[in-house]
């Protein structure tokens, strides 16, 4: 078998590096860890190349190229830690300007670029990957335009992904709306990476629902909280995730409103990772998406935390949208109709805990068929 080498570009980093705070999305780190294993069964070199600087007030980070498994390495540039906005810019600026110097060196003719589609790297990544000549696999999770609602945004964005070769997509709809000139795809709607059964659970009776994600309003988290008021006794809703320091705030001010008026339980249990967060899931028996269904970035965006929940054997109640509904998971899933707590409190509890159901069997079948994509993909 020849080797492939890739290059596989993500704001990225691994759990032992996890008091240098680097800047990186989870979501975006579930859905990476998904697509290694395939590239790796399909015999490619993986250099995973991450973009991303601390997020601490004070230290030196130095560079480092980290060897995760065989035949797949990080390398991370050095950065330091930063009070203002003035150092905090200088900050963002150095890690940008290693990440031209470190591709215009490290990248060959014969290899192939993935790159994670994101706005502060797409100029950088597309002009030097067209200098190199290099293949172009452009993964897209979501259009940013779709949420920003910016126009000259939405252009740049369809530029760089008119360039690219080939894709890996997250939804079918993503497909039909990019990919207008049939190029090689294959699709990807989250983790598949199913986590084994850690035995754990809460030991109280009650049946335990989770979100976990950003508390972005425009996303309808809060509303997680919110469904609270309408659940009886034998429910706890936990919240965990991340989000800007007025989201939070609002959160918790919620929480602490709900809290006054309901029987059930709802709790803010923090920011987790790696194997906390994989075990908090597991704790649990229902996982909430709870997205904003009239947002324009829904016809192409899957929520990749339905495959997070389904992975740690989770059932998942989402929001009725068109890239859920269309997709390989889309019967196996609950839905609410209307964005409001009251209706997704009924979805909830509309769920039969007697019924068969194996997430873990259905995210496998999943993974197979994805494997297969991209080896096809590589052959291009």
């Amino acid at each position: 078998m020849i080797i492939k080498k890739v290059k596989y570009i993500v704001p990225y980093d691994i759990a032992y590096y996890k008091h240098e705070n680097r800047s990186f999305a989870l979501s975006a780190k579930a859905m990476v860890d998904s697509i290694l294993p395939s590239l790796l069964q399909n015999g490619c070199m993986v250099e995973i190349i991450s973009p991303t600087w601390t997020s601490n007030t004070k230290g030196f980070y130095k560079y480092r190229k980290t060897e995760i498994t065989k035949n797949l390495t990080l390398t991370l540039c050095s950065s330091f830690g930063a009070k203002n906005k003035l150092v905090k810019g200088a900050r963002i600026a150095y890690t940008l300007s290693w990440l031209i110097f470190y591709l215009m060196f490290s990248i060959k003719k014969d290899d192939i670029v993935i790159y994670y589609h994101a706005m502060n790297t797409s100029r950088i990544v597309n002009t030097i990957v067209k200098m190199k000549k290099a293949r172009f696999i452009c993964e897209i999770a979501e259009v940013y335009a779709d949420v920003s609602g910016r126009e000259a945004q939405r252009k740049k964005e369809f530029k760089m992904f008119n360039n690219a070769d080939a894709y890996i997509f997250q939804t079918e709809l993503l497909n039909k709306k990019i990919n207008t000139l049939n190029k090689p795809y294959a699709i990807i709607y989250g983790t598949y990476q199913v986590e084994e059964d850690r035995g754990v659970k809460f030991d109280d009776d009650k049946i335990h629902v989770v979100y976990a994600g950003i508390f972005d309003p425009r996303k309808g988290g809060a509303l997680a909280a919110a469904a609270a008021e309408f659940l009886p006794k034998n429910y706890h809703v936990h919240i965990i995730g991340f989000g800007s320091n007025d989201d939070k705030s609002m959160l918790l001010k919620k929480i602490d409103e709900i809290s006054k008026i309901t029987k059930a339980t709802v709790t803010y249990d923090g920011l987790l990772r790696d194997e906390e967060y994989i075990q908090f899931l597991q704790k649990c028996h229902i996982g909430l998406s709870t997205q904003n269904p009239d947002a324009e970035y829904n016809d192409t965006s899957f929520p990749s935390k339905i495959l997070s929940y389904m992975a740690n054997g989770l059932r998942v109640v989402t929001v009725r949208i068109k890239a859920i509904e269309t997709s390989a998971i889309g019967d196996k899933v609950y839905y609410y109709e209307k964005q409001n707590p009251k209706d997704i409190a009924e979805a909830i509890m509309s769920i039969d805990f007697n019924e068969p159901y194996d997430s873990r069997k259905i995210i496998k079948k999943l993974d197979k068929q994805f494997v297969k994509e991209i080896e096809a993909l590589l052959k291009v």
